[in-house]
């Protein structure tokens, strides 16, 4: 077991860390999902084109209700850009905006839809060896004043952003993630 000390806002909390990381079954995706962690820093090496690529197919992919695929995708490279849309902006990253069609059909959960596409883009980066972090902060300006800087087609409305950028593969789960809630504390049985 290691321990970890961290002093934050003057509070010094100790987490313990086992040695074993998340319990996996060998299943490459459940595993990619267990051992996947927001990425808070990135290497100044280029994402692929074809990683690009395979990330936008996972998004499209993704479910939604009455098969509306209400999503479009806008891949950002410009450097500059980037720099406006997120704070930790690293050459060679690349930001992916998920905007949503405008609708207010009854039983229509267009952000719920998109928020799968981005969850699907997240996982698709994670398991090509890539880093990601999601952000829905600068959505409100980005619909405010960027909608037609950064080409969201009309009818669309910004739902996130994810910053896709390659990372360290020294930093994992266990040593870069925030600790997540035990499954005692979340989930309850009806039996």
């Amino acid at each position: 077991m290691k321990i970890k000390v961290i002093l934050t806002a003057g509070v010094m909390m100790i987490l313990f860390i086992t040695s074993i990381k998340c319990q996996t079954n060998g299943n490459s995706t459940t595993d990619v999902i267990l051992t996947g962690y927001t990425s808070r820093s990135f290497i100044a090496t280029p994402v692929d084109d074809d990683a690009i690529n395979i990330i936008l197919q996972c998004g499209n992919k993704a479910p939604s209700a009455r098969n509306s695929q209400p999503w479009r995708f806008t891949v950002v490279k410009n450097q500059e850009i980037i720099g406006k849309l997120v704070r930790n902006a690293t050459a060679g990253n690349v930001v992916i905006i998920v905007s949503g069609l405008i609708s207010d059909q009854p039983g229509m959960s267009v952000s719920f839809d998109c928020g799968l596409a981005t969850q699907n883009m997240v996982v698709a980066a994670q398991s090509l060896g890539l880093g990601a972090h999601i952000y829905t902060g600068p959505v409100q300006n980005i619909n405010t004043n960027m909608k037609q800087e950064l080409e969201i087609p009309t009818g669309y409305n910004v739902v996130s952003l994810i910053q896709i950028g390659n990372i360290d593969k020294s930093v994992d789960a266990v040593s870069s993630a925030s600790p997540r809630n035990d499954l005692k504390a979340v989930v309850n049985y009806k039996q």
